[in-house]
């Protein structure tokens, strides 16, 4: 089993002035203690189950380009990109130029957009959901078009490119993973077994609602011709590691319960991960011992 790490918070002790060098602690500990892969949310404002939407919030590619420079191993993403939130060519291009200067460690993390509260609040239009999902859809063929070479027009219901010109092309082959975030069986999984490279549940749905939702992507691989087994299985959970609250030994038995249903590569937020134990207890402990899951 792969172990990444989510950063979803930004307000820590000494503020702005330090949160450059705290995200940096974090993100070398993590690199350095074999974490497979490196987090953050594509949030303007914070979400509600996290904090009061005034917290601190980080754009996220910004933050990744900073993480890429400090870091050798990690894989780095959006755990995920609203598809609303930038135009496709140019989101492609980020995510590009990402994969590109961090040596081929990027993903492509998206999904339909949920956050009506940031959108309204910077402007950003924010269109039905049945209209999302149409724009997710030829967002994920333009961004396919684009890392293939092809520079023909795209012409689509939403979005027209008059040319899908992208140089350089990403290092990582054939293009950098798609990671598709969300549990819908009808849409969201449907694009997964189409176009994805991974995708993204959430652990706490509990292992009997995680191993159904797998067998639906399974069946929509089925229907579509896809290998299920090409596609990397991921999920979101949030853990505590700290006195009173969860062992490493916890956190290693909910690693086998999620390998047992078929997560391939769990990602975990701490509150607490500047405090940088947390972290260390992962490289030390909880990595060596889930690697043969």
């Amino acid at each position: 089993m792969r172990i990444g790490l989510q950063i979803p918070y930004f307000t820590y002790p000494g503020g702005p002035a330090q949160l450059g060098s705290t995200l940096a602690d974090m993100a070398r500990t993590a690199d350095e203690g074999g974490f497979y892969s490196l987090w953050v949310m594509d949030h303007f404002f914070q979400i509600r189950v996290a904090g009061p939407p005034e917290s601190d919030m980080l754009e996220g590619y910004s933050t990744l380009s900073y993480l890429a420079g400090i870091t050798q191993n990690v894989k780095l993403g959006t755990l995920v990109t609203g598809v609303i939130y930038r135009y496709p060519g140019i989101l492609v291009k980020t995510a590009t130029t990402l994969d590109v200067l961090s040596g081929g460690r990027a993903y492509l993390g998206i999904g339909a957009a949920w956050n009506e509260e940031e959108s309204a609040g910077l402007g950003i239009p924010f269109p039905p959901v049945k209209e999302r999902f149409e724009r997710l859809e030829e967002t994920l063929q333009i961004a396919k078009q684009m890392w293939a070479g092809d520079e023909s027009p795209y012409n689509g219901q939403h979005y027209q490119l008059a040319r899908l010109l992208n140089s350089p092309q990403p290092l990582t082959k054939p293009h950098p993973p798609i990671l598709i975030g969300g549990a819908g069986e009808k849409k969201t999984l449907r694009l997964v077994a189409q176009y994805a490279d991974a995708c993204n549940l959430f652990g706490r749905m509990g292992m009997d609602v995680l191993r159904d939702k797998l067998d639906v992507l399974k069946r929509h691989c089925d229907a579509v011709g896809r290998d299920y087994d090409e596609i990397e299985k991921t999920a979101l959970n949030s853990v505590h590691l700290a006195p009173g609250e969860m062992s490493a030994t916890d956190v290693i038995d909910l690693c086998r319960a999620l390998a047992d249903v078929g997560i391939e590569h769990a990602i975990f937020n701490m509150r607490n991960a500047h405090e940088i134990a947390p972290l260390e207890t992962f490289a030390n402990e909880i990595i060596p011992a889930v690697a043969t899951f």
